[in-house]
């Protein structure tokens, strides 16, 4: 039974790399090519590029999948956190070297997708920071 959880724990893992964009450190910096941000974040269009890219491994609801990603609403780190901020850390993500990853993965830059431009980050944000 043990060594079933294990099969299924590492199958989940290599899909959710896979869907987050395999964490690699060396995705260069992608804030230099994308479009400067417009302004506030748009919650609705945050949404979107939440369910489509931040899903699968903080889950649907933002209550976080174990293992993978902490759960974001609720949250005293968003809540802790101008949007601005959340984004900007969005954007830089967080290394598992990182001593404040507590999650033991990697959390890619930009959720993994480099073509969200800092505005659809700012979308993210207030999408989430309307969720706390």
């Amino acid at each position: 039974m043990k060594m079933k959880h294990m099969i299924v724990l590492v199958a989940l893992l290599a899909l959710t790399l896979a869907a987050c964009g395999g964490g690699g450190a060396d995705g260069g910096d992608t804030a230099t090519t994308a479009p400067p941000a417009t302004g506030a974040g748009d919650p609705i269009a945050g949404a979107d590029v939440y369910q489509g890219t931040c899903s699968a491994c903080h889950n649907p609801d933002l209550a976080g999948i174990d293992g993978l990603g902490l759960p974001l609403a609720p949250s005293e780190f968003v809540a802790s956190m101008s949007e601005q901020d959340l984004a900007d850390f969005i954007a830089k993500g967080r290394l598992i070297d990182d001593p404040a990853n507590t999650v033991g993965i990697d959390m890619p830059q930009r959720g993994g997708n480099p073509s969200l431009s800092d505005q659809a980050l700012l979308d993210v944000a207030a999408y989430i920071k309307a969720q706390n």
